[in-house]
């Protein structure tokens, strides 16, 4: 079992920057990637980018140049910092875990409004 808490989502002006954080607990050895998700009113949850253990990254192409996600295996956490925000961009973030059963574990969820 991997037990997921996410923070820093909120509500931010176009154009602005907001971090994501989340920090994984439980069986952590097992994880081979982290990544984040969003998911918009009415639309299916999609990923955004994702970070594996060994190191490389993969992004959704509408948040390349944008977005950066890493990690910091001393405290088994990974983050998103969204720059240039768009209203587009507004979702429920859900932080994800792999692990090397193929089992995915899902945060909370945090709410990322982007409005003027």
């Amino acid at each position: 079992q991997v037990q997921l808490v996410e923070s820093g989502g909120g509500l931010a002006q176009p154009g602005g920057s907001l971090r994501l954080s989340c920090a994984a607990s439980g069986s952590i050895f097992s994880i081979i990637a982290m990544g984040w998700y969003r998911q918009a009113p009415g639309k299916q949850r999609e990923l955004d980018a994702r970070i594996y253990i060994v190191g490389s990254t993969n992004y959704a192409d509408p948040v390349k140049g944008r977005f950066t996600i890493s990690r910091d295996s001393a405290k088994n956490a990974v983050y998103l910092q969204m720059n240039s925000l768009e209203p587009e961009d507004t979702a429920v973030y859900y932080c994800n875990v792999k692990i090397n059963t193929g089992r995915d574990y899902w945060g909370q969820g945090t709410l990322v409004t982007v409005s003027s």
